[in-house]
């Protein structure tokens, strides 16, 4: 007997990564699903992106070593998913990050001493949301998957003309947020790109073991949306990629998910030990993938970027990582009532019986 299944028309990705330029910096051959690769000015601009993301992540990775941040997820190697994804969004769509992407908010223009205010214990997110279209950074995993989706639902019945971008990390993509999130989305055909940076590792959790899966694009198919897995290193690719699935999500065709391959180059955290789970060679491996060094060697080779515009954007990263240090070397003015502020829109009598516990303890302690 032979049944027949009905389809959605949704084909799984192609199991070689959607690539431009390659890890030795020529153009590819490689097939790109009918995507375009950005212009010289665009690609020199994501460039000088990635250098200023690179150079404030080495600054604050040094800083939290000195001890001047709590704890510090750093994203370098994983420049190009960031600042590919971040820049393809417009003025009026919506970033949903999670606690490693601060690379994607100084790319959507939040202040330095804003974005690492949380880290340092200062305040609960460091920067208005609405003034940069951009959520609190998640720490717990997935949540920011369901905000996303939501607040892209949200904006469809006002509507309003914004997308929403969220990124996820490979373990993430294991947690049942993330699929109540991904089913939400494609049932309500929300214009919301999920961006699951693969880095390799959930912490110190290899992919081969959180996943039997070809790839974590896969899953896309199984909640009826187009999933893409792209060359994380190469931010053509992610750029052109998360460009066209903002576009057909405003364009009412629902959700797309973006499997980026990349890299974590530096340690989980500064209190995580990456040589207990992971060699030294395996790492030097990925450095020949390195998406900045890619780049450069590309728009050299077009004549669209020499020493002399090299020299300058790596001056303005030196500046970058000044301002970074005059940050964080600034000591903050905290009050520690705020701890009460925001948690209740009508403030609980216990709550006001602490705050004034706080309070008169505080006028003890001054006088």
């Amino acid at each position: 007997m032979t049944i027949d299944v009905p389809t959605t028309g949704r084909a799984l990705p192609q199991l070689q990564p959607i690539s431009f330029i390659g890890p030795d910096g020529r153009p590819t051959d490689t097939p790109t699903e009918g995507l375009s690769i950005p212009s010289d000015r665009t690609l020199t601009g994501l460039y000088r992106q990635m250098v200023l993301a690179r150079r404030f992540e080495a600054q604050v990775t040094h800083l939290t070593r000195q001890g001047r941040l709590a704890t510090y997820p750093s994203a370098a190697g994983q420049e190009a998913c960031e600042v590919g994804a971040t820049t393809a969004l417009s003025p009026n769509d919506w970033l949903f990050p999670t606690y490693r992407d601060s690379a994607a908010l100084l790319t959507r223009g939040v202040p330095v001493g804003e974005i690492l205010s949380a880290f340092r214990g200062d305040w609960h997110c460091g920067f208005d949301p609405q003034e940069y279209h951009t959520s609190p950074a998640a720490t717990p995993l997935a949540t920011q998957t369901l905000h996303a989706a939501g607040f892209a639902m949200a904006s469809k019945l006002k509507g309003l003309d914004a997308a929403t971008l969220t990124f996820l990390g490979d373990g993430a993509s294991s947690e049942g947020d993330t699929h109540e999130a991904f089913n939400f989305a494609s049932v309500w055909q929300t214009p919301t790109v999920f961006v699951l940076q693969n880095n390799q590792y959930a912490i110190s959790t290899p992919l081969r073991e959180q996943s039997n899966a070809t790839m974590l694009a896969d899953r896309a198919a199984g909640y009826g949306m187009p999933g893409i897995r792209v060359d994380g290193n190469d931010v053509a690719a992610v750029f052109a990629a998360v460009s066209a699935a903002l576009e057909r999500g405003r364009e009412g065709d629902g959700p797309t998910l973006i499997e980026c391959l990349t890299y974590r180059m530096e340690s989980h955290t500064n209190s995580d030990d990456p040589t207990k789970y992971r060699d030294a060679e395996e790492v030097e491996h990925w450095k020949q993938f390195d998406p900045i060094d890619r780049l450069e060697t590309f728009l050299r080779d077009r004549g669209v970027l020499d020493d002399a515009r090299v020299e300058e954007i790596a001056a303005e990263a030196e500046a970058l990582a000044a301002s970074v240090r005059d940050a964080m070397n600034t000591e903050a003015e905290v009050d520690p009532t705020e701890l009460f502020a925001f948690v209740y829109g009508t403030e609980r009598a216990s709550l006001s019986e602490q705050r004034a516990q706080l309070e008169a303890e505080l006028a003890g302690a001054e006088a």
